[in-house]
């Protein structure tokens, strides 16, 4: 999700750094994209919740009167609300300004390599519906049939004037689905399928609304950035566990999407295997190596994704993955942060909360055993967000596409 989109509002996702633009062909719910003044307002009561008209007019720069005019029109539209007023000694009372949740909504979808999840979010982030489906591997006909299914069951259950505050969908996807496959163990002819399709065409030919598309670990980095735990840190590096691992990048309190949108890309990092030989912090850290161990073992790896917040009864097999996971952490985190500064790194994952916890205070005492000369250690935690991480950040996307501004820009406006 991300903070990182354009703060033009005539430009709305257009030029945001690996986040594709809208499809234009969808159709647009009756509420439009707010001007560059509106969207600031929403976006300071969004950091800030309680916030009066003469906060908002100090913080922002505007005069009292615009932003009486603009707060009127917001709430107006169903997007702000009134709190109780707070009488302070002198002067008239503070009515404190909040975003009014049910203001707007917009669907997530996150498209995993073995598990696909859409979401309904609302104006502050809380998911209000869930659907979820496990399979083997995806093909782009499964992914049509369980988007169109799902939305049909999730609008369906809304009210008219709901479904008219939806303000798009976005996806969370990992960039080339195509490649991997024989770790995914899918037929090579399946997954090239993934080569000929336009997500935003794709998915945009079947709802009714905007779609915008972002890297999956991309996606659950703003998600972090925005909902977890990383307002704390003005850079972090953030690591996700999923089928393969992934990663973003946060500098300046501002998601780094990179030349190419494929930024943090931690994956595809040098680390050394189990034998000390070369290899891809994607081959040692990511859960299709677990998948790998139990079927070894002549147990069924599906339970993994059928339920990613129950990871019980997996014993001894879970204890070695996540050893040998926070070792392989620790390489990785140590060469990053020699490359860029960073205050801290998170970590997350598509599993249940207290397996995350484990990993993370593993991977702190391994990083006691590597040479640290000349890196200021990190703060390592875990991220806040959870296994829904991809999901809420693709939700994210059109949110601040068309009502929010750009976090870097926002965070210069509140020094």
């Amino acid at each position: 999700m991300t903070d990182t989109l354009t703060t033009n509002a005539d430009q709305a996702g257009d030029d945001q750094q690996g986040v594709r633009p809208l499809h234009q062909g969808g159709g647009a719910n009756q509420l439009r994209v707010r001007a560059y003044n509106e969207r600031l307002v929403l976006s300071l009561v969004r950091r800030n919740a309680g916030l009066s008209k003469a906060d908002i007019a100090r913080i922002s720069g505007l005069s009292a009167q615009t932003v009486s005019v603009i707060m009127r029109a917001l709430e107006k539209d169903g997007l702000l609300k009134r709190g109780i007023p707070v009488r302070g000694k002198v002067g008239k009372p503070k009515v404190p300004m909040a975003l009014d949740p049910d203001g707007v909504y917009s669907f997530g979808l996150k498209i995993g390599r073995r598990s696909a999840e859409l979401i309904l979010m609302d104006f502050v982030g809380t998911v209000r519906a869930s659907l979820k489906e496990a399979y083997k591997y995806p093909t782009p006909n499964s992914i049509r049939a369980f988007v169109r299914d799902s939305v049909g069951k999730i609008t369906s259950e809304l009210t008219s004037n709901q479904q008219s505050r939806i303000a798009g969908i976005g996806i969370a996807a990992p960039y080339e689905l195509w490649n991997w496959v024989e770790e995914v163990g899918a037929p090579v002819q399946d997954m090239n399928a993934w080569r000929e399709v336009d997500l935003i065409d794709t998915i945009g030919s079947i709802v009714p609304f905007p779609v915008f598309q972002q890297n999956d670990a991309t996606a659950a980095c703003g998600a972090e950035l925005v909902f977890g735990g990383g307002p704390n840190y003005s850079d972090f590096a953030y690591f996700f566990i999923g089928s393969f691992i992934g990663g973003g990048v946060v500098l300046n309190q501002a998601l780094y999407a990179g030349r190419t949108g494929n930024a943090g890309a931690f994956g595809s990092m040098p680390v050394s295997s189990r034998s000390g030989h070369p290899s891809q912090l994607i081959d040692q850290a990511s859960i299709f190596v677990l998948e790998e161990m139990l079927a070894r073992e002549g147990r069924d790896p599906g339970m993994l994704w059928r339920d990613p917040n129950y990871w019980n009864d997996l014993g001894k097999t879970l204890d070695i993955w996540i050893s040998h996971t926070a070792r392989s952490l620790a390489i990785a985190i140590t060469s990053v942060c020699s490359v860029i500064d960073f205050e801290a790194v998170i970590v997350d994952g598509g599993f249940p909360s207290d397996v995350c916890a484990r990993i993370v205070s593993a991977t702190r005492a391994a990083m006691t055993e590597l040479d640290l000369q000349g890196i200021a250690r990190p703060h390592v935690e875990q991220g806040q967000v959870g296994s829904a991480a991809r999901a809420i950040g693709a939700a994210s996307l059109p949110l601040f596409s068309r009502y929010l501004l750009d976090q870097s820009v926002l965070f210069k406006q509140m020094q």
